[in-house]
């Protein structure tokens, strides 16, 4: 009986795990054919309110990066709660997380990219969004975090958990969860290449990815990979 339950546990995992893939496809593809029809010229269009621009691009962010883990969720009556949203151990998960980050900015300030900090500021509206007066600027900074901070750093947290609970490691600190998503995540944002440059930055994107969901593992909290999307 309870091989047969693990054996059903196991399936519904994998199922999950095909919907939270074949919708991100999906709407990636959507997303793409909207941006070649001009998706990413509203996003610039002054014509438009800066909170409606957001909001649009937003949800296209959330399309990719939310919409198959919140449809999983509530097939399943999954809290996000059940994934790390907690309190528990919440100061060693989010400086453990930030350690992750140190190879990623060494790359970085070894080419000059170092500047000023600002979360969000590879977004295309943020600095239009910041120079925006009150109200829009607060609700269209909340969308962008919202859309590019938290379900992008969640996205990660929930693929790796259902991943490593269908395919579970005898090891510590190898992951198989953590694994797949650290290589998603080197191919999604292009960062392969065979100079020693691209070698170090494709590195540091690994320990960054891998390393966090390792600290989400460890400590039982998952607020680490999210602040990580914001800082």
């Amino acid at each position: 009986m309870q091989k047969k339950a693990k054996t059903e546990e196991r399936k519904n995992l994998i199922t999950d795990l095909w919907i939270i893939g074949l919708s991100t496809f999906l709407a990636l593809g959507i997303v793409i054919f909207a941006m070649q029809k001009g998706l990413n010229d509203f996003a610039y269009d002054i014509n438009f309110p800066i909170v409606i621009r957001v909001f649009v691009i937003g949800l296209s962010q959330f399309a990719v990066s939310g919409l198959g883990i919140t449809i999983v969720c509530l097939i399943r009556k999954q809290s996000f709660r059940e994934f790390g949203l907690n309190t528990k151990n919440l100061i060693p998960a989010l400086l453990l997380s930030l350690l992750c980050c140190v190879p990623e900015f060494l790359v970085y300030a070894s080419r000059g990219y170092v500047n000023s900090w600002c979360p969000f500021q590879s977004v295309n509206t943020t600095y239009e969004v910041l120079r925006s007066s009150f109200p829009s600027n607060v609700s269209a900074y909340l969308i962008t975090a919202l859309c590019w901070g938290f379900f992008e750093g969640f996205n990660y947290v929930v693929i790796r958990d259902k991943i490593s609970a269908a395919s579970p490691s005898s090891y510590r600190f190898f992951d198989w969860g953590a694994l797949v998503c650290a290589v998603m995540c080197i191919l999604i944002h292009g960062a392969v290449g065979v100079t020693p440059e691209a070698i170090f930055e494709m590195v540091a994107t690994f320990i960054l990815i891998y390393g966090m969901l390792i600290v989400r593992k460890e400590t039982g909290n998952a607020w680490g990979c999210i602040m990580i999307f914001f800082v």
